[in-house]
């Protein structure tokens, strides 16, 4: 790819977004889900060519800002699975009388 093509590319996306924000259409919400995932590459990358500092690095910081966004699931999936060991016990009888 030479200059002039990465250039114009860059000019495309950057007038995209702004056309984008015209229609008030923001893609804040996709962009903070993209950049933890783009560190988990770029750490599991840099650790597949020996940069193991680095690759860490990387991984933890993607990890834990992932792990921020994804609280609510988190949170979703435990309230389930306390809901479903609630009613196993209440419909199972022989789980009280070991």
């Amino acid at each position: 790819m030479n200059g002039k093509t990465l250039i114009g590319l860059i000019c495309i996306a950057i007038g995209g977004l702004l056309a984008l924000k015209f229609f008030n259409i923001h893609l804040g919400a996709i962009f903070a889900f993209f950049l933890p995932i783009v560190l988990i590459v770029c750490g599991f990358i840099g650790l597949r060519n020996g940069q193991k500092v680095i690759g860490s690095i990387f991984l933890v910081i993607g990890f834990v800002m992932l792990l921020g966004k994804l609280g609510g699931l988190f949170t979703l999936i435990f309230s389930i699975a306390l809901v479903g060991a609630g009613i196993y016990m209440i419909s199972n009888k022989s789980f009280y009388r070991r």
